[in-house]
């Protein structure tokens, strides 16, 4: 009976004016359009781009910070963000050749996107700040170089091989982490706009799924991970991504060392804290995409046909589901859409009872408008049943009984639907247990419907009814329906 359902939740994302304004307002950004914008004929680079040492105090100082170590870091970073993304551009230098050379600095000036953070769309603000997410995420997946010297070979030149650096494997769990931090912030009964522990969102990439108590290695894993993580949102909490409460440094102390900070050990916020912003999710979503992960939108489908919007929302939420049918019928006539809705759901295939009950919520948003498209389908095998739910929810007169072959090819039909949705299990158990209590013989003539699904539910019947003599005559019935039907 299930068709294919996404394998994440529906995001809702801010409209792309309210998320280029977050982007425009972004530390890192900011700071890199300062500087494309303070950049000019005295600017000086080396043969990477980079600014030289010399030009690093008064760059920090167009920033506003002062000329220490700190303030020089950060105004390294923000500029290599504005040559990345095209904020800069570059005349590069050329490196001495010779021994006793000089090297010969390179030139900068405003790149043509600067205009783009003032003249352009919200989309085009966004492109821009979308390249910087690359940017710094690859600085964030990038190796630690903590003893330099070590690293280099007789050339002077960083030995790779002695890194122990996989940056495929590093990229591929800082995209498992994001993930999984997103996936938790747009799953009903997730963190939703809440932060989540850096211990809990590290043990989601280290703990297998089937380990009960963590061993000693694996916990030793998690805190590894947690230290990698901790510096990796904190170079990704300034391009706007995350908002996050950083690792406490008294946790940090070596083994056999005392922490002259008193610490809690009840307070798990002491562990670090990150939630995704609206633009990280927005963020993290556009990188799924790109890499062909489905990670749907509500919104997706409001210029859709019918039958994606019945398809799409298979897997989404109640609420979201409603959010997104409501954006649907906002732009079209109640009329055109209930003919539309209603020849969508049509069809013998494994998805179609899903769509019908979809089609039969999406009617119930339309107005009175929809009656003649309703009326047109009251002799039809499939859609009849629900098209005099509909007429009888709104006290229409003149509605024909259903014969008895409709009612019950429509109680088959609702419960394979409600089987695929995989909704509240005792909201199902109520209404089979409802279906037989109302309908004596109820197996001796569902087991005779016309349906593709009849078996199926039939069995679903025998599992799901709490008495057993029911539970037994629907698995009788269901032997029945296969044989008959010769599976």
């Amino acid at each position: 009976m299930s068709a294919d359902h996404p394998t994440l939740p529906p995001v809702r994302l801010r409209a792309d004016a309210e998320l280029a304004r977050d982007a425009l307002a972004a530390p890192l950004l900011a700071d890199a359009a300062r500087l494309a914008r303070w950049a000019g004929p005295d600017t000086r680079v080396d043969a990477g781009g980079e600014l030289v040492d010399e030009q690093l105090p008064a760059a920090a100082e167009a920033l506003g910070l002062p000329a220490d170590e700190e303030g020089e870091l950060r105004a390294g970073d923000a500029w290599r963000l504005a040559v990345d993304t095209g904020l800069v551009e570059i005349e590069d230098g050329e490196s001495a050749g010779e021994a006793g050379a000089e090297d010969v600095p390179g030139r900068a000036a405003p790149g043509e996107n600067l205009a783009l953070l003032t003249g352009g769309s919200p989309r085009d603000v966004l492109a821009l700040w979308l390249d910087g997410f690359d940017t710094v995420f690859a600085d964030a997946v990038a190796p630690v170089l903590d003893d330099l010297d070590q690293l280099l070979d007789e050339d002077g030149e960083i030995d790779v091989d002695a890194l122990d650096w996989d940056p495929e494997a590093e990229a591929e769990f800082l995209e498992g982490v994001l993930g999984n931090l997103y996936l938790l912030t747009v799953s009903e009964g997730g963190a939703g706009e809440g932060p989540v522990p850096l211990p809990a969102l590290a043990a989601s990439m280290v703990v297998p799924d089937d380990m009960g108590e963590p061993t000693d290695d694996v916990l030793e894993q998690v805190s590894d991970a947690m230290m990698r993580l901790d510096e990796q949102f904190r170079l990704l909490e300034p391009i706007g991504l995350v908002e996050y409460q950083p690792l406490d440094e008294a946790l940090m102390v070596e083994e056999g060392e005392e922490s002259a900070v008193s610490v809690d050990d009840e307070d798990v916020t002491r562990y670090g804290m990150v939630r995704l912003t609206p633009l990280g999710l927005y963020g993290v979503r556009a990188r799924m995409l790109e890499a062909g992960v489905g990670a749907p939108a509500v919104g997706d489908l409001a210029d859709k046909g019918a039958d994606a919007l019945l398809d799409g929302i298979a897997g989404y939420p109640e609420a979201a589901a409603r959010e997104e049918t409501a954006a649907w019928l906002a732009g079209r006539d109640a009329l055109g859409a209930a003919r539309e809705l209603l020849h969508a759901a049509r069809g013998s295939d494994p998805g179609s009872p899903l769509r019908r009950l979809h089609c039969q919520q999406t009617l119930s948003l339309v107005g009175p408008e929809a009656e003649p498209a309703v009326r047109e389908v009251l002799d039809d095998a499939e859609l009849g049943g629900l098209a005099r739910v509909w007429l009888a929810e709104r006290g229409a007169a003149d509605v024909p009984a259903p014969p008895e072959s409709m009612i019950f090819w429509l109680a088959i039909d609702t419960i394979a639907a409600q089987l695929d949705a995989e909704g509240d299990l005792e909201e199902l158990q109520e209404l089979i247990e409802g279906l037989t209590g109302r309908h004596g013989g109820f197996f001796e003539a569902a087991w005779r419907v016309e349906h593709p699904a009849t078996a199926e539910v039939l069995e679903a019947m025998g599992r799901l009814h709490r008495d057993k003599g029911t539970a037994k005559e629907a698995r009788k019935a269901a032997f029945k329906a296969r044989s008959r039907g010769g599976v």
